[in-house]
């Protein structure tokens, strides 16, 4: 997420109406596919953050999809508003030199799939 629509975010309750508006769910992704989703950013020069999630928390229904690419890869589509309460931490998208995603040291532990 833009760090600036994260900014406008944080305090609030609910948010994402506009995400559902646009594609019917909230996309998201679990850590261990995210290096696979994380290149479709790398043309975005705002600052990016990640937001981490507790999936038990969220009061939306959280369905897992391929997204109709066959991959066998299932990433979490939310159907409906993300309440605040549900994020347990907000990190920066670390990037390199060349404006790759770098794995955050808190994700280090999560083994890529």
């Amino acid at each position: 997420m833009k760090k600036a629509t994260w900014e406008e975010r944080k305090n609030k309750e609910l948010w994402g109406k506009r995400n559902i508006e646009a594609d019917g769910f909230i996309h998201c992704s679990s850590p261990e596919y995210f290096w696979r989703v994380a290149p479709n950013f790398k043309d975005i020069e705002e600052e990016l953050v990640l937001l981490c999630i507790d999936e038990k928390a969220l009061k939306s229904e959280v369905r897992y999809e391929d997204g109709g690419d066959v991959s066998g890869r299932l990433y979490p589509h939310v159907y409906g508003l993300i309440n605040n309460d549900a994020i347990t931490t907000v990190l920066p998208f670390l990037r390199d030199e060349n404006g790759d995603y770098v794995k955050n040291p808190e994700l280090a532990d999560i083994e890529d799939k």
